[in-house]
């Protein structure tokens, strides 16, 4: 069932992605050869506890840490560790965190040092693919439209687009309907209706689109052993447009926060 928020339920989890953002940026800034992902965990909880909130994935089905930290071949759910980031890795770091009883998420994919040219045009990629699916968002509209904008312009330019795992309704909680693949026809599926909360995240492999789940039961890598990037932001979907709630606390939030 799809739950539509009011106004005042959208400037809740503004307040929510607003901190996930703020989150992502105190990480971005760490990132670099050397450090771990465990040592990103705990200042991404520390930083989320601080701020009255909880982390929203540390327990869910019993996912043992805050931070999802996905390196080079992992797709997603990557399980943070004592292992030091290198030059030329590429990570996603997805933060999730529940206030005030409302959820925010988002993700970024980031490169650690110089990274070849091949692994910098698939972020640059797989993030203006989001920006396109967010311009896509429109009252009327379809979820599939979404996953048309993505994977039409990933494929165009060589890249795959993952089929296991898709973006998602969010509110109270953490998962809800629609499901939003980053693929498909457009002008199928839940028609988009103002007030819907969307959290739209492709995940792009460099090679085929294919991956499994490692044996810790969370880690999903790509079957090739290709490079794969992620990039999320949880959007409201208004009559005046997409609005997007996963920017950092500082930016000013309105209806005309919109993707370019």
């Amino acid at each position: 069932m799809v739950i539509c928020k009011s106004l005042d339920e959208i400037q809740k989890m503004r307040a929510a992605n607003g901190l996930v953002a703020d989150v992502l940026t105190n990480l971005k800034e760490l990132v670099r050869p050397g450090v771990t992902t465990k040592y990103l965990d705990e200042v991404a909880e520390k930083k989320i506890r601080d701020s009255g909130a909880v982390p929203a994935f540390k327990g869910y089905h019993g996912y043992p840490s805050t931070l999802c930290a996905s390196i080079n071949d992992a797709v997603v759910h990557g399980i943070p560790s004592k292992e030091e980031l290198k030059e030329g890795d590429i990570v996603s770091l997805d933060v999730g965190v529940v206030m005030d009883g409302y959820y925010g998420d988002s993700a970024v994919t980031i490169g650690v040092g110089e990274i070849s040219d091949s692994a910098d045009l698939l972020l640059r990629i797989t993030r203006e693919s989001l920006e396109r699916a967010i311009g896509s968002v429109k009252v009327g509209g379809y979820v599939s439209d979404l996953g048309y904008a993505v994977q039409s312009y990933v494929e165009k330019h060589g890249f795959s687009v993952v089929r296991e795992f898709v973006g998602h309704g969010i509110g109270t909680n953490l998962h809800e309907d629609p499901q939003i693949p980053n693929y498909g026809k457009p002008g199928y599926g839940t028609v988009l209706q103002s007030g819907m909360v969307l959290a739209i995240e492709p995940m792009v492999n460099i090679g085929k689109p294919e991956v499994q789940v490692l044996d810790d039961g969370w880690t999903a890598v790509t079957m090739d052993g290709g490079l794969s990037a992620h990039f999320e932001h949880s959007v409201a979907v208004l009559e005046e447009g997409p609005v997007v709630l996963s920017l950092p606390t500082e930016d000013k939030f309105s209806v005309e926060t919109r993707a370019s």
